[in-house]
């Protein structure tokens, strides 16, 4: 904090305590007033982050930031890195005796923040807690502090840590002070930009500090009734993320009121290039927004409902019951439009649930927030009698788990304002008739001052005294002021209280009560409105289990719904699932690039794979022609089926698969010293060593990054492999400019060859966009090259070289058979032709 050389006053000393009770790393913001005020070197390090003047007084480095505008400034603080401190005014200024007493009420870190202003509502804001032991085993639990989801797992090796901290895409990640400094020494993990690693102590860990802890916050005897057992890295994690959470919010986070325990190996894995090359929830491009397979399918009108599609999206399920489940609720909705646009309809007026009940819990909910939650919980009857007919299912499921809570819902509709304030000390919040206190409290500060005219004609008529007046001062409030020539018409119920040079002052007990009512009542109501909201809140909170249910149940029905809709759009169709390892599409259509074509129709593709014949398709054709949109439609479908959702296709059988891997182009990663072709072979690396027979695969070209020669024995070897290798046997889409590997089709019993179909006319080449059996041996990146503008003296010279280097048949591959054939040397054997049962692969 910088040596200070000024005596500090009793305001000072009172900050000095606070900066001593926040953390080492937080920023404070001490509330003086209308203002929230930084000192020494947070102000310095603060005021150019918050874009604010910095200042000094007494020397004493200062700056400040309205109350009222605190959340965006925050947010800035939040969005450099900053952990922010906040000490509020713990008493009425104006009723404090001395200094008024101020303390730290909330440490407020990217992990930890609960207010709308700040989090992204259709975005989880996980805080996740690293637990290392032995054997490379890792516990993690997750908190969405502003939801109160609360997760647990144990994972395998630091590669299954990083695929679920990137899939997860926390904005806060504890880890203890050990593993921090290994991984100095070490190197991070591969972990998603804007991530911030906070290193807490070790011993938050222990695993029976941690028990204990969780046990007496559920308020049960063991954490085996939610499947902890054995499980001792997760609860070492699931222990520290907890006690991490209460020190933040200064409470006991007693809206937390459940864990779940969930297994990795129940969801199909995505790991960071994979989500990235598939661009499932952000686009490669960040100007491209609609890109992505998220903004084509949320529909979700909920922000629980979009929140949970993101989730799906990027945890697609591996049991075909599970999945079934999800489909059947699909089917229901897809079948009768009717019922789906009155469910739409109805789950429109639901606003964040989730979020809402949690800031109640926590004291920062405000009056509309308490406005949200009654015009939600009141559409849940509906919402309820929308689903009640299934009587099996997972709609079934869901129906039941929505609670109606008819007395809450009514006292919230009584209670609070139509169109009440944000502030909720102002006045304004509480309807008009809920408490006839408040009534004739807002009553008199309205027509106060007519009463007291009222009272004064009334004085006048009564005892005959036309210069009786009515006055008000501080020491004696208000009083009936009589001139000396009127004190023989003073009725005898006229109380003196004061004697004057020239009259006399009077109170009555009517006067008195009159008073009581003026004086102060809109201080009075105001404090009033204040109580009665603490109340509702009160009541609010007992049914906040029941809300929480109702949310996540809303969430899913909001989910299988907006799933529905844009089937029925677009005509997408029921897949089938199977354990078998077969991918069998017919006419498939790229949902994202459907979407976004508006000038002509989408060309659709079918797909056949196992694990026997069809276990490799090598798929050669032009550049532009469609071949990388292809491999990736085939992936994108069998996510869209696994997440439970329609495909767009005529049919499609999808074999679960256990992971999809990607090696789709690649780019420098200068942060690790690695060059494209490096990143390209660690990408391919990730996928020989890790894929198994029930995965499914695509790669975009291998060994471009490298001289022909090179990548040209690359790409062979790979090929191979993932042919010949028993333990991998993946189902694969191998997209490639290298036409030599058509070969492997010749001894390699499971490849089979596509291309891209093209037609010639003169110099011009009209790319079909068809998928075809067989292969072909131009790439026509000329042409392309034309298309993108180069100069035409650079294109003549192209073709010339080409034709000199086909007629040379330079051998790229050191293979004797491939240079004859290129040449002419040797004729080609047919392509196999395709099984009885595929006529389809025929179809233009």
């Amino acid at each position: 904090m910088g040596q200070i050389n000024c005596k500090l006053t009793p305001a000072m000393r009172q900050y000095m305590d606070a900066k001593r009770d926040a953390p080492d790393d937080a920023i404070l913001l001490f509330r003086m007033g209308d203002f929230y005020e930084l000192f020494f070197d947070d102000a310095k390090t603060a005021a150019p982050v918050m874009d604010v003047v910095l200042t000094a007084r007494a020397g004493v480095p200062m700056c400040g930031v309205p109350y009222h505008a605190m959340k965006t400034y925050v947010s800035r603080l939040l969005s450099g890195g900053f952990k922010v401190a906040i000490a509020e005014q713990m008493e009425d200024p104006k009723t404090a005796k001395g200094l008024v007493k101020r303390a730290i009420t909330q440490i407020i870190t990217p992990g930890t923040v609960m207010d709308d202003g700040v989090l992204d509502a259709g975005r989880s804001n996980f805080l996740v807690a690293v637990n290392p032991g032995s054997k490379g085993r890792f516990g993690l639990a997750l908190i969405d502090v502003s939801t109160a989801d609360f997760r647990m797992t144990e994972l395998t090796g630091q590669q299954e840590l990083e695929t679920e901290i990137q899939r997860l895409h926390p904005a806060e990640c504890l880890i203890p002070v050990s593993l921090a400094e290994r991984w100095r020494r070490e190197g991070m993990p591969d972990t998603p930009p804007g991530v911030t690693w906070t290193p807490v102590d070790d011993w938050l860990y222990d695993l029976d500090l941690a028990d204990s802890a969780l046990c007496r916050h559920f308020t049960v005897a063991s954490l085996d009734g939610f499947g902890c057992r054995g499980l001792e890295l997760g609860v070492g994690a699931a222990g520290a993320v907890m006690s991490y959470t209460q020190n933040s919010l200064r409470q006991d986070a007693s809206h937390i009121t459940g864990m779940s325990v969930y297994r990795n190996d129940a969801y199909m894995v995505l790991d960071r290039i994979s989500q990235r090359n598939l661009e499932l929830t952000e686009p490669i491009f960040a100007d491209a927004r609609n890109a992505t397979l998220l903004s084509v399918l949320d529909r979700t009108v909920t922000p629980m409902g979009g929140r949970l599609m993101r989730e799906w999206i990027l945890r697609p399920l591996c049991s075909v019951a599970d999945i079934n489940r999800r489909l059947d609720a699909v089917r229901t909705f897809v079948r009768d439009p009717l019922l789906l646009s009155e469910l739409r309809e109805a789950l429109s007026a639901v606003r964040d649930l989730e979020r809402t009940i949690v800031r109640v819990n926590v004291g920062s909910a405000n009056a509309r927030d308490m406005k949200g939650l009654q015009l939600g919980l009141a559409a849940v009857p509906g919402l309820k009698a929308l689903v009640s007919d299934h009587q099996d299912g997972l709609l079934a499921e869901l129906g039941a788990s929505l609670s109606e809570l008819p007395e809450l819902t009514a006292l919230l509709e009584r209670a609070i304002a139509d169109e009440p304030p944000i502030t909720i000390k102002d006045g304004g919040v509480i309807r008009t008739g809920y408490n006839e206190d408040l009534d004739t409290l807002r009553r008199a500060a309205r027509e106060g001052k007519s009463w007291i005219a009222a009272m004064q004609s009334k004085e006048q008529e009564r005892t005959g005294i036309k210069s009786l007046k009515i006055r008000f001062n501080k020491v004696f409030g208000y009083f009936i002021e009589v001139t000396r020539t009127n004190l023989d018409q003073v009725p005898a119920d006229y109380i003196r209280k004061q004697t004057l040079t020239n009259a006399e002052r009077y109170i009555t007990p009517e006067l008195k009560e009159l008073e009581d009512k003026v004086t102060g009542s809109e201080e009075k109501s105001k404090a009033l409105e204040y109580e009665l909201f603490q109340g509702l809140r009160e009541e609010v909170i007992t049914a906040t289990d029941q809300i929480q249910g109702t949310a996540r149940a809303i969430a899913a029905i909001d989910v299988i719904a907006a799933l529905a809709d844009v089937a029925a759009e677009r005509g997408y169709v029921r897949p089938t699932l199977t354990t078998d390892p077969v991918l069998e599409i017919i006419d498939g259509r790229h949902p994202v690039l459907e979407a976004l074509m508006t000038d002509e129709p989408f060309v659709p593709n079918s797909t056949h794979l196992d694990t026997g014949n069809n276990q490799v398709a090598i798929i050669t054709g032009p550049n532009m022609a469609g071949k990388s949109t292809y491999i990736r439609q085939v992936a994108l479908l069998a996510l869209m089926a696994q997440m439970g959702g329609f495909v767009p296709a005529k049919s499609a059988v999808i074999g679960v698969a256990d992971r999809i891997f990607t090696r789709v182009g690649a780019a420098d990663d200068l942060s690790r010293g690695q060059s494209t072709f490096m990143v390209e072979m660690v990408e391919t690396a990730n996928i020989l060593n890790n894929a198994t027979a029930r995965s499914l695969i695509i790669l975009d070209e291998i060994g471009r990054g490298t001289s022909t020669f090179d990548g040209l024995s690359l790409a062979w070897a790979v090929a191979e492999y993932l042919h010949d290798n028993a333990a991998v046997k993946a189902r694969t889409l191998f997209a490639t400019h290298y036409h030599e590997l058509t070969e492997l089709s010749i001894t390699r019993p499971g490849v089979q060859n596509y291309n891209v179909a093209v037609r010639e006319q003169g110099d011009k080449v009209i790319f079909l966009r068809k998928i075809l059996p067989g292969s072909t041996d131009k790439s026509y990146g000329i042409h392309v090259a034309r298309l993108a503008g180069l100069p035409g003296e650079v294109i003549s010279r192209a073709n010339e070289v080409l034709e000199n280097l086909e007629g040379n048949a330079i051998n790229e591959a050191g293979a004797p058979t491939l240079a004859k054939h290129r040449s002419g040397g040797r004729k080609r054997p047919p392509e196999k032709p395709p099984a009885p049962d595929q006529p389809w692969l025929f179809e233009m």
